[in-house]
């Protein structure tokens, strides 16, 4: 489990670094190379489409950051967490979600699927 922990801690700092070249290195550590991310809004594959989004997701949400909202739940190759988009300095969260990730023999993430449990009005999940 403490595997899984810590690559849910890389993930979720992946969306949180404002450096787009150390978000882009990072990636490549996280995610497999056809690696692919999914949830009611987007659904992209590969590193460049990855970083394209975190990018946008980060320019849509400027001074919010993603956290963990729980602990991490793992089995086999797939482990499923919480989080929260909140304030850098502390308060109530505008998103909430969960995601699955399913990692590749490599430990790498091969696919992460996303649930979105709280949305700011006018955002919707229809896809």
């Amino acid at each position: 489990m403490s595997d899984f922990t810590e690559l849910v801690g890389r993930y979720l700092a992946i969306w949180n670094e404002p450096d787009a070249s150390v978000r882009r290195a990072a990636i490549a550590g996280v995610w497999t190379e056809s690696g692919s991310y999914t949830d009611p809004l987007a659904a992209v594959d590969g590193h460049d489409a990855i970083d394209a989004l975190i990018g946008a997701a980060r320019a849509q949400f400027p001074g919010l950051v993603f956290e963990s909202n729980g602990p991490v739940d793992a089995h086999h190759n797939t482990a499923r967490f919480g989080w929260r988009l909140v304030p850098a300095g502390g308060g109530d969260s505008i998103v909430e979600g969960f995601d699955v990730a399913v990692l590749a023999e490599d430990g790498r993430i091969s696919g992460v699927y996303g649930f979105l449990d709280k949305v700011p009005a006018g955002v919707t999940g229809d896809q």
